[in-house]
């Protein structure tokens, strides 16, 4: 405790704005729990950059946390690109702060002279992803927390393939980061260095989203969507991009059109909570729409919703919009003839359905560490092969190449097209998910996601992950564990033969049991939030769509005997 209150007295020293030194005057003398918690480590970079709780503190996003990350990253680029004129673009969510967050970055990289590409106002995620490559810059950052809770922030940095940065890049910035104090940030801007933009960036962006997601899907015309940003930046694309794509019948959920950090109408911004789609659900059950898409504040993950067999409006997980949309792609490019180079990708706690995929149109299925920036290294790392799409089970896909990062801007637009075309051939997204079981396996996912906030939180996650080591899971529902992946040692066992192989993968902190009859469990703790996450994969075969029903419930029934076993129902 010495240490860290060390550590927040030197916040207490002019150069900081006095509302921050009076805060931290406040917790050393009022709140030490409150203090620890701010003050036991630094932001780390996880697999979505740096993101946490706004406040004053080296443990909160603030203007000098992320000052000193910028000016480790500007002192970086000048290593990497010697005599080079630098440039990068910045752009930002509607969360509280992120305007002026970015303006702080801005003028950190502007301090420097690098010059800066500033978006006017909010943007997608994807878009800055785009814009990376569009301007030729050499990095971009986007100031975002994703789905998190109103009082997080974050920073996520891309490189020149617009992204996000990978080993060693990331440890070798953090590394520059670390070697600097606070008091090294050159915050005093060069305003000749900052430009904004917007529209022609804009132009270019919805332009391909539309050539890139665009099918000429019939029907367009008949086929009806309820879409919200849940105030989020996708305001500023998908309408557009929907518009100029064909469609026609596009309800916009209006209490939710505005931007708003404090997410006023949902409990959390995030597509892949049911409630968080409550007011769009009953829209659509309202006008009879077809569709329903949501969409998180940066607009990289969209949630789907589409009518069941009872015709009443499901929300579908990530794995299965994952894998129809996959199909569809793969279907696209089967027409035109395949060239012998493709790959699918997809990410180690997702479908295995997307293997089986791959597998049965003779193209490969890249598989990945959690985060998108995994799946955008492929396309840098095999720049002789093409990348059709892929995704990951946490309501992220990318179609092409054109973004590098999750996208659901381009991604809602396939949604619609394949609905669209379904509806008018009589059947239904629904209807075409099945027939994917059916032609493929009939495989169900399930995430359970536990809470554990602060320094004793993290402690906690990281004893249940050696607990997992130490008394590994010997079976589930039954069936006996066969393989045990360690993605922390890279060692895949085999505890049949007792054979252990490499996994040609970096290092990180996943565990994954594979059982006799296909049933796999995944443990790991989240890299952007407190939380630790269990991932269920059991499957089945399926005859026909009529025996649909059956042998969901079958599945249904399998998982909730498993999260019983486990304590984690």
């Amino acid at each position: 405790m010495n240490d860290i209150l060390a550590t927040a007295k030197t916040w207490l020293t002019d150069f900081f704005d006095p509302a921050v030194k009076k805060e931290i005057q406040h917790l050393i003398e009022n709140d030490p729990e409150e203090l620890k918690d701010r003050f036991y480590k630094n932001m780390e970079f996880g697999t979505g950059g740096m993101r946490g709780v706004m406040g004053a503190g080296t443990n909160r996003i603030n203007k000098y946390t992320l000052g000193k990350s910028t000016q480790g990253l500007s002192n970086y680029l000048r290593k990497v690109y010697p005599d080079t004129p630098l440039k990068v673009v910045i752009a930002y969510d509607c969360r509280h702060n992120s305007d002026t967050l970015a303006r702080t970055v801005a003028e950190v990289f502007s301090a420097n002279r690098i010059k800066v590409y500033l978006f006017s106002e909010l943007r997608t995620t994807p878009e800055l992803s785009f814009a990376v490559r569009y301007l030729g810059c050499h990095a971009g950052v986007v100031l975002t927390a994703s789905h998190n809770p109103p009082e997080y922030n974050g920073y996520k940095v891309y490189w020149t393939d617009g992204g996000q940065i990978v080993p060693p890049q990331d440890k070798e910035i953090i590394g520059e980061i670390n070697s600097l104090s606070v008091e090294d940030v050159k915050f005093e801007a060069d305003e000749s260095y900052i430009e904004l933009i917007d529209k022609v960036v804009d132009e270019a962006f919805i332009n391909d989203s539309v050539q890139n997601g665009n099918f000429d899907a019939p029907g367009k015309e008949d086929f009806s969507i309820v879409f919200t940003s849940l105030h989020g930046t996708s305001i500023t694309a998908i309408p557009e991009v929907l518009k100029r794509a064909g469609y026609k019948k596009v309800t916009i959920i209006e209490e939710q059109a505005e931007p708003d950090g404090a997410f006023p109408t949902v409990v959390s911004p995030n597509p892949e909570e049911p409630e968080a789609l409550t007011l769009a659900m009953k829209k659509a059950e309202e006008i009879g729409a077809d569709m329903v898409v949501g969409t998180d504040p940066d607009s990289d993950r969209l949630g789907i919703a589409v009518r069941n067999l009872e015709g009443d409006m499901e929300l579908l997980n990530g794995n299965q919009t994952m894998v129809l949309m996959t199909k569809f792609l793969l279907d696209q490019h089967q027409k035109k003839g395949f060239k012998g180079n493709e790959f699918i990708a997809s990410t180690i706690v997702s479908t295995p359905m997307m293997q089986d995929l791959a597998d049965a149109y003779g193209v490969e299925c890249k598989t990945s560490l959690t985060g998108f920036k995994w799946i955008a290294k492929m396309i840098v790392d095999y720049p002789k092969q093409h990348f059709i799409g892929g995704g990951e089970e946490s309501f992220g896909f990318m179609v092409g190449d054109f973004v590098r990062d999750k996208d659901a801007v381009t991604s809602t637009l396939l949604a619609c097209e394949i609905g669209s075309m379904a509806k008018a051939a009589g059947s239904s997204f629904y209807q075409e998910l099945i027939k994917c079981y059916v032609e493929f396996g009939f495989y169900k996912e399930k995430l359970v996601s536990l809470t554990k906030k602060g320094m004793s939180g993290a402690e906690e996650i990281a004893q249940m992950m050696q607990d997992y080591k130490v008394n590994p899971v010997k079976s589930l529902d039954g069936s006996e564990v066969i393989t045990v992946d360690d993605y922390n040692t890279s060692t895949s066992t085999d505890l049949r033969t007792g054979k252990v192989t490499p996994i040609p993968l970096p290092k990180s902190n996943v565990l994954i049991y594979t059982t006799a009859d296909g049933t796999r469990m995944a443990a790991r703790p989240s890299g952007t939030e407190p939380k630790i996450k269990f991932y269920f994969s059991v499957n089945a075969g399926l005859e026909n769509a009529a025996e649909f029903k059956k042998v969901n419930e079958t599945l249904d029934n399998k998982l909730s005997r498993i999260l019983h076993e486990l304590n984690l129902d």
